[in-house]
Formats: C-alpha cells, structure tokens, sequence
C-alpha cells in the first residue's frame, strides 16, 4: 500500500508540474523529463532520513538537491527557467515531504 500512495503522490506532483508546463508549449521531451523526475523524488525523500526533527525541511532540501544537476544543464540555455524550476523543486518537495509525513510514509 505504501507504494502505490508514494507512486500516486509523484503521479500527482508530475502532472502539477507538467501542466504549466504544456501550457506553454515546452516539448515534450523536457515535460516527460520532469514528469519522471516527481515520480521517482517521493520515493527517495521517504528513503532517506536527514534532519530528525525537522521533517517538514526535508523534502524541499532533497528535492532542490536532486535538481540541481538539471537545473544547471538548463541555465546554460536559459536565464529564467532555471529560477522557475529551484522554486517549483523546493514548494513541491516540500509538499511531498509534508504528505509523506502526514501519511506516515516517511
């Protein structure tokens, strides 16, 4: 059961992101890629287990941390995405590291 809630949760937060994202016709390529990226990120912010405490905190941090890679690659191209894509990582993170410790999933 835990499973298929951490799938659903990256479900949910892939099509929050790629939404905005079709709308403005991005290509498909970069919708599927960040897609897949809030599909695997549930999974890997209730794996680990930083902060004690401070659970609210470690989903945003783990989510901007796994981006930063991408995030780089994208600034090369393009000034103002890069800044639209840390903030998307770090309020949905944090909303995924919220739900999983609301869910118990973490």
């Amino acid at each position: 059961m835990n499973f298929l809630l951490t799938l659903l949760i990256g479900i949910v937060a892939g099509v929050i992101d790629v939404l905005p994202m079709i709308k403005m016709k991005v290509d498909k390529y970069s919708c599927l890629s960040a897609f897949i990226y809030y599909l695997i990120i549930p999974f890997i912010i209730f794996g680990i287990n930083w902060f004690g405490n401070l659970w609210w905190l470690r989903g945003g941090v783990v989510s901007i941390l796994m981006a930063m890679p991408i995030i780089i690659l994208v600034a090369k191209e393009d000034k103002k995405s890069p800044i639209a894509m840390a903030f998307m990582s770090i309020i949905l993170g944090s909303m995924i590291g919220i739900l999983g410790n609301v869910l118990n999933l973490m």
